[in-house]
């Protein structure tokens, strides 16, 4: 039979899969001799035994396991389990492997009895403080077990009370209890004992445990362990207390402790935000040797952890003990700035770095600001800034509001007394959370950090009737709807919507992402066409352009005219348009070679069909001939022609170039032209990169690559200057694929172009897929949407052919990705096992892509170790 229950001195940090991570800690804890309570953990397998029984009940062998720990605890303690003058109480507590706070349930001063709570009594000498410890058993043991909310007991007293006010109090709360559980409060303490552990592990099925995995990714079929610990008490005497503390600040990630505790309280008080605690820097005031303790404690942690630790402690009469250990959730800010501190410190390789950054904190990172105009508006509420940020949205006052308001397509602030894991689902869609009560460590807090999602707590000059949906300041009323805009880094709360700024890349996110490149196999280029989006793309530390769309250069008023007047007029009419958007062309193209110097770019030749640049109402069109000065018969019927049944697949890129070579050759002109009068003004060398989209068959690209060869060469003859220039194809149709060790013989280089090359081996549309790809993934026939994450078992597989066959064909060979998946790090993590050297995305997806090219490559080179082993 397999053991089901572990003391803390017999496991360790690395058992978290069956001890989970609370108790995994505590035993790392316990063995690094820390005053630790002493207890034991019931592993996560129990908790799977549990779960798949039909009938749900404790098995034989863990009761005796159980019992049997029990026996243990009461020699190490010399009390008494549900008896005698000395009892021992317990607390029951949930732990998976992965944190989820808030998520599961607690229960605390387990084995108080109407018997045992008069030995507490006398023993203490501190009746209040046993009765009250008494209540709070029956509250949570309603609400844990039988989901009965704490709310319909009522506040505990906290003033001095006679044995028989308390035993009124106490035989008020049995009553609450019976009729809402239908059945007495427990007496015998074992059978408090096993009923909450059974609680526990019923818990991880709860629909917030539920929802809370769905979010963060965390597999249903984990399982949680149970840690039974022997009780210290926060709320014992004015000596006691307890507090939640970090090692280093989880906003920003400076160095130092940072944390909140509060005097007379027991643990669940501070995370749950009943009470507004006090600063931990208080305690050095109140309690200097328990600070200096726990000081040290904390920084011997994070050592031992290699991270920021979230512990929390409770005092009991001046003595510290330590009850928990975790890696701390932190913001983005902070997550970036600890792990490079870490880093510097020697504590961490540049390789956990690296797999400590993921691509989602960094796309959080970029968290909008207010602009400078906008802070001057009037504050109305101020409170304490525990997930920085900005947002602007619209007010509701219940997660389920927020949840309707978010599918509304409304964005949303949730804004509540305090929130509890029931909330879990409105604030994921949540662009913001205010709270009225708790600090910076409250479940408000916390949640929100590990979602990137800006907050503010404790904004006591906040009233909040959550049922009447509305909340008053000092200066106003604000309800349901009403739009405020809230700065989740200052902790200030205005009226009305503010301007956003976008949010700049730090220069510590910038020094991690160089060491990024340094690991990384393949480069990062941007797609951009545009200066501002090519100093972008620079600005966020793409290494080059790798998709210049000319098409999208022909859409300002006078180059549509002109682009329309080249595809509707006939003879001189042609010639003068296309030297109009020549010059054109070549500013642009100027203005590229200039802010990129000798950094490459490639430049991709008209793909769309020609039509795309033409209106299809036939009052438009006669418009356009006016405009033209031309006959609008003869428009409408051109226009006509040039209408396709499926234009995707009709005469567009280089069809288009054959078809109409003057339109490439116009093109190949500008490029060369601004290439080589840049290169003379700034004396570089610009190296064009030409691609030609769409190519299908050798024959094409070789005649489309000939009459731009032409050109070239004319224009080397005409100006007496040459320079290097590279020819190039894009890789998007299969036929491509198939036979790419020919293309490589004449092509210098391929970019594969996703989009299409995704389109055209499945036969979607991209334009229409969302009618049918959200029941494809539902029903699992797809994996996700193939536009967004790259299939890997076909569209991959014609890649890596392609690319295996070009670099056989022509080692020189450059090969770049340019599609959406460009940017895409699952996708980036197939394509680094092909032969590809770069990958090219949207400017504000680059330092994703970055960070995801040496995730890839590190984990690569680990693969090819242990095959080489």
């Amino acid at each position: 039979m397999a053991k089901l229950t572990y003391r803390f001195h017999e496991g360790k940090k690395e058992w978290k899969d069956l001890l989970g991570g609370k108790g995994a800690n505590l035993c790392e804890m316990k063995n690094l001799n820390l005053p630790v309570p002493n207890g034991f953990v019931i592993s996560t397998e129990a908790c799977r035994n549990y779960l798949i029984q039909e009938t749900k009940s404790l098995s034989g062998s863990l009761v005796e396991e159980i019992i049997f720990q029990i026996k243990e605890l009461e020699m190490l303690s010399s009390k008494t389990f549900g008896i005698g003058v000395n009892p021992l109480l317990l607390s029951v507590r949930s732990g998976a492997k992965y944190s989820m706070p808030g998520m599961m349930d607690t229960i605390l001063n387990l084995g108080l009895n109407d018997k045992t709570v008069h030995a507490l009594s006398k023993i203490t000498g501190n009746r209040d403080f046993a009765f009250q410890c008494y209540c709070r058993l029956i509250q949570m043991f309603a609400d844990v077990v039988y989901n009965v909310a704490t709310t319909n007991f009522g506040t505990i007293p906290t003033e001095t009370k006679t044995e028989a006010e308390w035993k009124v109090i106490i035989t008020n709360y049995q009553k609450i209890f019976a009729t809402m559980t239908g059945r007495k409060f427990p007496q015998d303490a074992y059978e408090q004992l096993l009923i909450a552990v059974e609680a526990v592990f019923s818990s991880w099925n709860n629909q917030r445990a539920k929802v809370y995995r769905r979010i963060h990714g965390i597999p249903d079929n984990l399982g949680t362990a149970v840690t039974i610990q022997q009780m210290v008490f926060g709320n014992y005497s004015a000596e006691s207390g307890t507090g939640v503390m970090f090692t280093r600040n989880p906003a920003t990630g400076e160095k130092g402790v940072y944390g909140e505790y509060l005097l007379q309280a027991q643990g669940e008080d501070i995370v749950a935000g009943i009470r507004t605690p006090e600063s931990i820097s208080g305690l050095q005031e109140a309690m200097p040797q328990v600070y200096d303790e726990l000081t040290k404690i904390a920084n011997q942690l994070e050592k031992h952890y290699c991270d920021m630790q979230d512990v929390e402690f409770t005092i009991e009469a001046g003595k510290l003990y330590m009850l928990q250990t975790r890696n701390g959730k932190r913001t983005p800010q902070a997550a970036v700035a600890i792990a490079y501190d870490l880093m510097t410190e020697g504590l961490i390789s540049e390789e956990t770095l690296i797999a400590r950054i993921d691509e989602e904190m960094i796309g959080q990172l970029l968290h909008p600001t207010f602009t400078d105009e906008a802070k001057i508006e009037t504050v109305i509420v101020r409170g304490l800034p525990a997930s920085p940020g900005a947002a602007v949205g619209q007010i509701a006052f219940t997660a389920e509001a927020a949840k309707e308001m978010s599918r509304k397509g409304k964005k949303v602030i949730l804004v509540r007394n305090e929130t509890s894991p029931e909330d879990i689902e409105g604030m994921s869609v949540s662009e913001a959370i205010v709270t009225a009560r708790g600090g910076m460590t409250s479940h408000a807090a916390v949640v929100a950090r590990g979602m990137g999602v800006c907050c503010v707590v404790g904004c006591e000059n906040l009233q909040v009737d959550e049922e009447k949906e509305m909340a008053s300041f000092v200066d106003g009323i604000l309800q349901t709807g009403d739009f405020i805009s809230v700065d989740g880094s200052s902790g200030r709360i205005y009226l009305g919507k503010l301007t956003l700024n976008e949010a700049e890349t730090s220069e510590v996110l910038e020094k991690i992402l160089k060491i990024c490149d340094d690991h990384a196999a393949m480069s990062v280029y941007g797609n951009a066409e545009t200066p501002r989006d090519i100093k972008e793309a620079l600005l966020k530390g793409a290494k080059g352009i790798g998709l210049a769309r000319t098409e999208h250069m022909f859409f300002q008023a006078d180059r549509l005219k002109m682009m329309r007047q080249l595809i509707l007029a006939e003879g001189s009419r042609v010639d003068e348009a296309l030297a109009y958007l020549k010059e054109k062309q070549k500013n642009d193209f100027r203005q590229i070679y200039q802010i990129l110097g000798e950094l490459p770019c490639t430049i991709r030749l008209l793909d769309p069909p020609l039509h795309e640049f033409l209106p299809q109402d036939r009052q438009e069109l006669r418009g356009i001939a006016q405009e033209l000065n031309l006959n609008s018969h003869s428009v409408i019927a051109k226009a006509k022609s040039l209408a396709e049944v499926n234009p995707m697949l009709g005469l567009r890129g280089v069809r288009l170039g054959i078809i109409r070579p003057e339109i490439y050759q116009m093109q190949v002109a500008a490029i060369i032209e601004a290439a080589l009068e840049v290169s003379k003004e700034e004396e570089i060398t610009v190296i064009p990169h030409i691609m030609i989209p769409l190519v299908g068959t050798i024959k094409e690209f070789s005649m489309a690559k000939d009459s731009c060869v032409e050109i070239i060469n004319d224009l080397f003859e005409k100006t007496k200057m040459r320079l290097p220039f590279e020819i190039g194809t894009m890789i998007e149709i299969p036929r491509a694929c198939l036979i790419a060790n020919q293309l490589a013989q004449v092509a210098d280089f391929f970019s594969f172009g996703t989009n299409d090359l995704t389109q055209l081996t499945y036969g979607y549309s991209r334009d229409d897929a969302h009618k049918f790809l959200p029941t494809y993934t539902h029903h699992e026939i797809l994996p996700n949407d193939p536009f967004q994450h790259l299939d890997q078992e076909g569209v991959g597989e014609l890649m890596r052919m392609a690319s295996e066959m070009g670099k056989q064909e022509k080692k020189s060979l450059s090969v770049g990705v340019c599609g959406e998946v460009g940017g895409d790090p699952v996708s980036i993590s197939f394509i680094q096992t092909l032969p590809v050297d770069y990958v090219s995305c949207s400017p504000y997806r680059i330092p994703n892509a970055r960070l995801a090219c040496a995730k890839a490559a590190i984990a690569n080179s680990k693969i090819k170790k242990k095959i080489s082993i």
